[in-house]
């Protein structure tokens, strides 16, 4: 299966994310290697400190920026709703919304590891 593929079982709006990018799947599978650079610098795990979460809000603003133009619309709705939930007071609402969708966005971000790997 190619990434594409796999990235749209996964729930990616693969078809929206190339049309963004005039149609060029190349370019969207580049950028989706960018993507993946990013997410290895922003990512965080649920055990962060509920008394500072501005770092934190950042971050997740971040990869819903990123998810969002590209159209990985699994991990852009989870940090959408972390990022409201964050700047709304709730981090352990944010801290189980980020639970639920990591074992997805591992998943996403191992199908365009391997992608990129084979390259």
């Amino acid at each position: 299966m190619n990434l594409l593929d796999e990235l749209r079982e996964l729930g990616v709006s693969v078809d929206e994310g190339v049309k963004r990018l005039g149609g060029n799947a190349a370019i969207y599978k580049k950028m989706l290697g960018t993507f993946l650079k990013m997410m290895k610098t922003y990512s965080f795990e649920p055990d962060y400190d509920n008394a500072a979460y501005d770092d934190i809000t950042e971050k997740a603003h971040a990869i819903k920026g990123a998810a969002g133009n590209l159209s990985v619309t699994p991990l852009y709705d989870a940090y959408t709703e972390i990022v409201n939930l964050l700047r709304g007071g709730q981090p352990e609402e944010a801290r189980d919304i980020l639970v639920k969708i990591l074992p997805v966005q591992e998943k996403i971000l191992n199908a365009i590891e391997s992608s990129v790997e084979k390259k």
